[in-house]
């Protein structure tokens, strides 16, 4: 992995409070993950993980542009989505613990979070309403992108009937 660790200025628990996953967390458990998540920049073509990688982790974009990349059967990267500030991906690693199912690759100079399957363990520990929210948000988003792929899928397979008809 490319993606570099540096020093620089810490998010704020106000720019968490924007983000979706975060939604209905208190002002004290965002504070303490505003100094605890990791920060990681980016730069443009850095890939962030795999497809396929073992992982346990979730990234937020805070600041630039990502892309995720799913390998077709003939092993081409195929885009899927591009994600930007206040996204967040990974997620499926931290719910499932299985392999990653997509790569990802920073399309520009961008600015992430890395939230751990440890910090969400700390904060099972601690907090267990925070917890369920948490875990609840990621589950919306989870089924909020599943909705538009599925809406994808059934315009595709409309779009590839039509053109199969015609052909007859």
């Amino acid at each position: 992995m490319k993606a570099r660790a540096k020093a620089e200025q810490p998010v704020l628990a106000e720019r968490l409070r924007e983000i979706g996953i975060f939604g209905g967390l208190s002002d004290e458990v965002l504070t303490r993950f505003a100094t605890t998540l990791v920060p990681v920049r980016v730069m443009p073509g850095d890939v962030l993980f795999r497809e396929g990688d073992a992982a346990r982790e979730l990234y937020v974009v805070i600041d630039g542009e990502v892309e995720v990349l799913k390998k077709s059967r003939r092993s081409r990267d195929v885009r899927v989505a591009i994600l930007g500030p206040n996204d967040s991906f990974g997620e499926m690693s931290i719910i499932d613990v299985q392999p990653r199912s997509a790569s990802v690759r920073a399309l520009g100079p961008s600015r992430l979070l890395k939230m751990t399957s440890e910090h969400l363990d700390a904060l099972y520990r601690q907090d267990l309403k925070s917890y369920a929210l948490i875990t609840l948000n990621i589950a919306r988003d989870l089924s909020r992108r599943l909705r538009v792929t599925d809406g994808i899928l059934a315009d595709f397979a409309a779009n590839l009937l039509d053109e199969y008809v015609k052909a007859k």
